[in-house]
């Protein structure tokens, strides 16, 4: 996958300010990358379905310490799934 990560999760954990940050990401991006550093102590893909609960995203996958959520935009759909 060429996606770039938007975000970096470090050691300070799974904060409200990056849920938020990421909710308001969803507002131009449908698919955000984000990488967990090494220094993170909580586990990829839990953090992973907790965030994709609270930000009313679809978590895509976790591989390693590489999490990636969808959540479509309605109003400006770059992505179409297939049926």
């Amino acid at each position: 996958m060429n996606l770039d990560p938007i975000f970096q999760i470090g050691k300070d954990m799974l904060t409200p300010e990056i849920t938020e940050a990421v909710k308001e990401t969803f507002n131009t991006h449908e698919l955000i990358k984000i990488n967990v550093l090494k220094n993170c102590l909580d586990d990829p893909k839990s953090m992973a379905a907790i965030l994709a609960e609270r930000t009313g995203s679809e978590l895509v996958q976790v591989i390693g310490k590489k999490i990636v959520l969808y959540k479509e935009n309605k109003d400006n759909k770059k992505i179409e799934l297939p049926k």
